[in-house]
């Protein structure tokens, strides 16, 4: 049976970062480890990716980033003293995650950008489309975008973004999209992107979030794109190619995302975040809901 050309299989999630919003808890800690309730901001990520069908990951990572190598492997004496002690809950806890999925590891080296941070899994991703997920980014499991994201680009062939709607004055946090409609409500054909431009400036309040499917030609698109704002090298620059020029790697095309999502790299978020998932689990939500309706009274 012939392999679909747009098939993916491979996911990138960029790690690099320094965390600097965090300090000082990520003065010697990944902000990628820091935990929403009981695991790490990574954790999440991975099983996105997972649940998506994607296996094959590649962390690109940076200096003090050994814990999220760590995090993924086992500690055979923890595991040793849990299955002594007939902890089974907690075993599985900490297994759970060693057998998620085959994760490769590379570094940055130089902090040139987020294009730049894709460009180093050239090597690793090599002639197939391949799915970016960025470590900071949690999208909640039970509204996620990506299925759809993969399911647009194996139909279509075309790069994929994700899209969400934000306040006109949070667009300049985000790369900004112009688009045109599609029979799909949900998908939506990207004419242009721009970087954080000013609210004044920006074509929509179409914000990119952290979740992209791209062609492997975006490699060549990337090693040819120059520094842009800030010296970095962007990627919504070399989408912004891509869309000028869709011979080159295909058109781009936008899922609109309407869940749930959280920049874990913003302390507010990070908060909201570790409340909205804490209650609703099992354990932990009913209680936590009475207390924050006392809580709420003394506000």
């Amino acid at each position: 049976m012939t392999k679909h050309p747009f098939k993916v299989t491979k996911a990138v999630i960029p790690v690099a970062g320094l965390g600097t919003r965090f300090l000082p808890a990520t003065k010697s800690m990944p902000k990628e480890m820091l935990p929403i309730v009981d695991k790490p901001v990574i954790q999440y990520v991975v099983e996105e990716a997972v649940s998506a069908g994607l296996r094959d990951l590649l962390m690109i990572t940076g200096r003090n980033k050994n814990t999220l190598e760590n995090h993924f492997d086992r500690v055979a004496e923890l595991e040793h003293t849990l299955e002594q002690k007939g902890d089974a809950k907690k075993l599985f806890a900490v297994q759970e995650s060693n057998h998620l999925a085959d994760i490769h590891y590379t570094r940055q080296g130089d902090p040139k950008g987020l294009g730049h941070a894709v460009l180093r899994a050239k090597s690793h991703v090599s002639h197939h489309s391949f799915a970016v997920l960025l470590g900071d980014d949690v999208i909640d499991a039970r509204e996620p975008v990506l299925p759809k994201m993969l399911s647009v680009h194996e139909s279509t062939g075309f790069n994929v973004i994700a899209l969400m709607e934000v306040d006109p004055s949070q667009i300049h946090l985000y790369g900004c999209a112009s688009i045109e409609t599609t029979d799909d409500p949900d998908v939506v054909r990207v004419t242009g992107l721009v970087e954080k431009p000013a609210n004044e400036d920006a074509p929509s309040n179409l914000a990119v979030i952290g979740r992209y499917v791209l062609r492997h030609e975006m490699f060549e698109i990337l090693e040819e794109t120059n520094p842009g704002r800030g010296g970095e090298i962007q990627l919504t620059d070399a989408l912004e190619t891509a869309v000028e020029h869709p011979e080159r790697a295909g058109g781009v095309l936008g899922v609109i995302f309407r869940g749930r999502r959280y920049d874990t790299g913003d302390k507010l978020d990070f908060i909201k975040a570790t409340l909205r998932i804490a209650i609703d689990r099992e354990d932990l939500g009913a209680d936590l809901r009475e207390w924050l309706k006392e809580f709420a009274k003394t506000i």
